[in-house]
């Protein structure tokens, strides 16, 4: 006698679909696009949120984790914020919904939701493959973004700042960029969480970066205490561009961001830079998947945590060299401070070499603050958690003064120090 199991459905998985049915007379989209947005929803209800036994998720036992999520699209009253750098140019998602402003001098800027409106965005609603969950999930229920394109030579004075801004609820978004050739150009990409109910968020960013551009992208991520964020940004690095990812994570109970970056172009050259600053009873994970496909390439990936309390970090990072990417050279690390001890930290840096003339390498370490250092500061007269507040703060602000931008590192080192004012 055969015996059938079937997956049992979560109360979170259950939501989700109850919540699909709810809001598909709503939800933007043309026939193709209604079409793809199924496909997602009965892929996600067949397989279910991702368990340990998908590799990629091992450390993050998401349909576990994710234990509820909100029905409603939230009705909040959300107002922009100020730039994060005085200046800046700032493109409002509030609440899910672009609002007001479409338009920044020198770039073409549309609304997302016409792109799926007229059918456009359709074959970009794609998930990347058996365990996408937050393509998945993104793609069936996005509503609205925008679409933003750096027309060829573009030089930007100040960053651009695209506010993603909540009040709880459901907020799923989408972002696709495309940098022409030799664009300079900064963009901040911002989730923050203002007072409000419990938030489900899905954002995913799409970049393509044209021949000779150097682009700046930073992820500043400040969800509240009980949101779920799920981040997506895939990249395509074209000949001889530069790119410079920062991702900050500071907020968020339940945290997935994924960096999936295709290096397409010899000459490129990609620099990556993370803080995690966990605290509480959350949990972190930051994915990245780096595809170096053509020779002549070069990337470096540093990553360091702050743990404390009884949070949980996780750091995935994969470097896959293909067989034609000969004189690639890709070096990461990643160092956490352990400051309880019952935080948990994991990390699972990964090598995959196809080629034979490479300079590739990585590694790891987690430590606690060095009593003889507080100690020194202590006996100057300093407090204990003003000493290892600072102690903190150097161990992360050495990543963010790599940004060349003074107001801009100096914002972010106040979003840090604020973040450890609370904790430390």
């Amino acid at each position: 006698m055969n015996i059938q199991t079937t997956s049992r459905l979560t109360a979170a998985e259950t939501a989700l679909i109850e919540a699909y049915n709810d809001q598909l007379g709503d939800l933007p989209g043309d026939g193709d696009v209604l079409a793809v947005r199924d496909r997602l929803l009965d892929d996600l209800k067949t397989a279910g949120l991702p368990t340990r036994r998908f590799e990629a998720w091992h450390y993050t036992d998401f349909k576990n984790l994710l234990r509820s999520v909100p029905t409603d699209l939230g009705s909040g009253n959300v107002e922009p914020l100020s730039p994060t750098v005085p200046g800046s140019a700032v493109l409002p998602v509030l609440q899910g919904s672009v609002s007001g402003k479409t338009s920044v001098d020198g770039l073409v800027v549309s609304r997302y939701a016409d792109s799926l409106a007229d059918g456009t965005a359709a074959a970009g609603l794609t998930a990347l493959g058996s365990d996408d969950a937050i393509g998945r999930i993104n793609g069936s229920f996005v509503r609205d973004g925008y679409v933003i394109e750096f027309p060829e030579g573009t030089e930007l004075d100040a960053p651009l700042e695209i506010q993603f801004v909540h009040a709880g609820g459901q907020i799923h978004s989408r972002l696709p960029v495309s940098f022409g050739a030799d664009v300079k150009a900064t963009v901040i990409e911002r989730h923050q969480a203002v007072p409000g109910a419990a938030a489900l968020v899905s954002s995913v960013s799409d970049l393509k970066i044209g021949k000779g551009a150097e682009v700046t992208w930073i992820i500043l991520q400040e969800q509240g205490t009980e949101d779920t964020h799920l981040g997506q940004i895939r990249v395509d690095l074209g000949a001889d561009a530069k790119l410079k990812l920062f991702v900050i994570n500071a907020g968020g109970k339940l945290v997935r961001q994924e960096l999936y970056v295709k290096v397409t172009g010899e000459g490129s050259d990609l620099v990556v830079r993370g803080v995690n600053l966990l605290g509480g009873d959350t949990h972190t994970d930051v994915t990245l998947t780096l595809g170096h496909n053509v020779p002549h390439t070069a990337s470096t990936e540093i990553v360091r945590n702050v743990v404390f309390d009884r949070a949980r970090g996780v750091f995935q990072g994969m470097i896959r060299v293909a067989p034609d990417a000969q004189k690639t050279d890709a070096r990461m690390a990643c160092n956490t401070l352990l400051m309880s001890d019952d935080a948990e930290f994991s990390v699972k840096p990964e090598l995959e070499i196809f080629a034979d003339d490479v300079q590739c390498g990585h590694g790891a370490t987690v430590a606690d603050i060095d009593e003889n250092h507080l100690y020194y500061m202590m006996a100057r007269g300093i407090p204990k958690n003003k000493a290892r507040a600072m102690l903190v703060n150097a161990f992360v602000a050495e990543i963010i003064e790599e940004l060349e931008d003074e107001a801009l590192v100096e914002a972010l080192e106040g979003v840090i120090s604020a973040w450890l004012e609370k904790h430390a």
